[in-house]
C-alpha cells in the first residue's frame, strides 16, 4: 500500500500526468457538484422545516456553513501543497497552492457575508467582534496576503516559497476558528454537526446541509483542477507535450 501511495504521489508531481488524469476527473466531480448543489438548495429552501426560534431566516445555513467549512479546508490544503512544494520542490504542488488561494478567499468572503446577513435578525447587528467572526476575518486577510505574495515576485519559485511560508504560519488560525466558540464566551453557536457527535438538528434539517457540504467540496475540487490545469499550460507552454496539445486543438 505504501508503494502504491508513493507511486501515485510521484505521478501527481508530473505536470503532464496531473493534466491528463484531472481531465478525466473534472466531469465526474462537476456533475456531482451540480447535482448536490441543486438537490441541497431545493431541499433546504423549500422542504426543510422552519427553525422553532429563527423561523425561515435559519435557511441561510445551507450556504453559510458549507462556505465556512470549505474556507478553512482550502487554507489547510493550500498549506499542505505549499509545504510539499518547499520540501520536495514539486512544481505541481506550487501550482495547486496558487490555485487554492482565490477560491479560498471567495469562500471566506461568502461565509462572512452570509454570516452578517444571518446575524442581523439573530443578533440585531450585521457585525460584532466575536472570536469566531474575527478569526474568520483574519483568515480572509491571510488569503489576501498569499495572493499578494504570489504576484509580488518576478520569480515563480520565490513567489511560491514566500506564499507557502505564509500559508504554513497561517495554519495556526484554523484551530482558533474551530475552537473559538469553546475557548471564549462568544455569541456564535457551536458547530452545527461534527463527525463524532450526533447532530443537534433533526434529520430533515441536517441532511440537506450534508448534501450541500458535499456539493461545495466537489465544486472546489472541480474549480481547483481547472485552475491548476490552466496554470500548468501557462508554465509548461514551452514543453513539447503542451505545444502538441495546443496545436491539435
Amino acid at each position: 500500500m505504501f508503494e502504491t501511495f508513493r507511486t501515485w504521489f510521484h505521478r501527481m508531481g508530473s505536470p503532464k500526468w496531473f493534466y491528463d488524469i484531472t481531465g478525466r476527473w473534472i466531469p465526474w466531480f462537476g456533475g456531482i457538484a451540480a447535482l448536490c448543489l441543486l438537490v441541497g438548495t431545493v431541499w433546504g429552501l423549500f422542504f426543510a422545516p422552519q427553525d422553532y426560534q429563527q423561523g425561515n431566516s435559519f435557511r441561510i445555513i445551507y450556504i453559510h456553513v458549507p462556505a465556512a467549512i470549505l474556507a478553512q479546508s482550502i487554507f489547510f490544503t493550500m498549506a499542505i501543497a505549499g509545504g510539499i512544494g518547499l520540501i520536495w520542490k514539486m512544481k505541481v504542488a506550487d501550482m495547486v497552492a496558487k490555485s487554492c488561494a482565490p477560491i479560498g478567499a471567495t469562500m471566506t468572503f461568502i461565509a462572512l457575508f452570509t454570516g452578517a446577513v444571518w446575524g442581523k435578525p439573530t443578533w440585531g447587528a450585521w457585525w460584532v467582534w466575536d472570536a469566531r467572526l474575527t478569526s474568520m476575518l483574519i483568515l480572509l486577510f491571510l488569503y489576501f496576503g498569499v495572493i499578494a505574495l504570489q504576484s509580488a515576485f518576478d520569480s515563480k519559485q520565490s513567489a511560491a516559497r514566500a506564499s507557502a511560508i505564509l500559508s504554513l504560519v497561517g495554519v495556526v488560525n484554523i484551530p482558533i476558528i474551530k475552537y473559538s466558540v469553546e475557548w471564549w464566551n462568544t455569541l456564535h453557536q457551536p458547530a452545527t454537526f461534527t463527525l463524532t457527535e450526533k447532530p443537534a438538528m433533526p434529520m430533515e434539517m441536517w441532511m440537506p446541509l450534508l448534501v450541500m457540504v458535499i456539493g461545495f467540496y466537489c465544486f472546489f475540487a472541480t474549480v481547483l483542477m481547472m485552475r491548476t490545469r490552466n496554470e500548468i499550460l501557462e508554465r509548461e507552454k514551452r514543453t513539447q507535450w503542451v505545444q502538441g496539445l495546443l496545436s491539435s486543438q
